[in-house]
């Protein structure tokens, strides 16, 4: 990994591992049938709501996958299509697991129209990443990818839980979840460092990641009904980022 890949791991591991330390919290506080349940429904709808189509949800995506198949070996390359027919088909599955546990919680069959829930700091994520997409700067846009999913940061804290059958499943779930997600940072890392040519590239490309990932650590907060404070929050990240020995400015 190059220095420059290195460099922007380096700027969002802070907030990667506050991600991690507000899932462990909640984890290890013993949560309530309904606090399970009001995390499971926030989950839910970001599963059918990834973030990688650029906010288009798994239906579109897959309508639009639909209409490029024509096109492969022709103006598709087919690796990349293979490549959108695995993501999707993780993304979906993650999307299974989450329901059978929210099922298993509630006793009855999921109401996918009501029961996904878009939280308000997540609308603020989604409104956030949305701007710098629409920026124009393929700077912005690699920021946006590469900050996605956290660094895999919840899953593998909820990989430790331990318990009965609910937590089993959860803990079964997330560590999926987690072998699918844990090495796309890397290569997230690379891709986004490799449109880095300038000094000003590289300080425009962390300002965004750290605005981005402050706003996942708020998101987090609120899904998992706030373990710490964002004061609390904002002295992790720092603690963290000092720790690297890198800037938390921003924060």
């Amino acid at each position: 990994m190059n220095d420059i890949a290195q460099e922007l791991l380096d700027t969002v591991t802070p907030y990667w591992e506050a991600e991690a330390e507000v899932s462990k919290r909640f984890f290890e506080g013993n949560p309530s049938n309904d606090g399970h349940v009001y995390w499971l429904r926030a989950q839910i709808w970001k599963e059918l709501h990834p973030v990688d189509g650029y906010f288009n949800g798994i239906h579109q995506e897959l309508v639009n996958m639909a209409n490029m198949f024509p096109g492969i070996d022709k103006t598709v390359d087919r690796h990349h299509f293979s490549f959108l027919m695995k993501q999707m088909l993780e993304e979906f599955e993650h999307y299974v697991m989450f329901a059978d546990i929210f099922e298993e919680i509630v006793g009855r069959k999921i109401d996918v129209d009501a029961d996904p829930v878009q939280l308000p700091e997540e609308r603020k994520l989604q409104e956030l990443r949305q701007r710098y997409v629409a920026s124009g700067s393929p700077i912005d846009k690699a920021a946006v990818l590469f900050t996605e999913g956290g660094g895999a940061a919840m899953f593998r804290e909820g990989a430790k839980v331990r318990g009965g059958k609910l937590e089993s499943m959860i803990a079964r779930a997330m560590q999926i979840i987690y072998d699918d997600e844990k090495d796309h940072f890397r290569e997230g890392a690379r891709e986004a460092a490799e449109l880095i040519r300038t000094r000003e590239d590289a300080e425009r490309m962390k300002s965004a990641i750290r605005d981005v990932s402050r706003q996942r650590v708020s998101m987090r907060l609120e899904m998992f009904r706030s373990p710490m404070s964002e004061a609390d929050a904002d002295a992790f990240v720092a603690a963290q980022a000092r720790a690297i020995g890198t800037s938390a400015k921003g924060a």
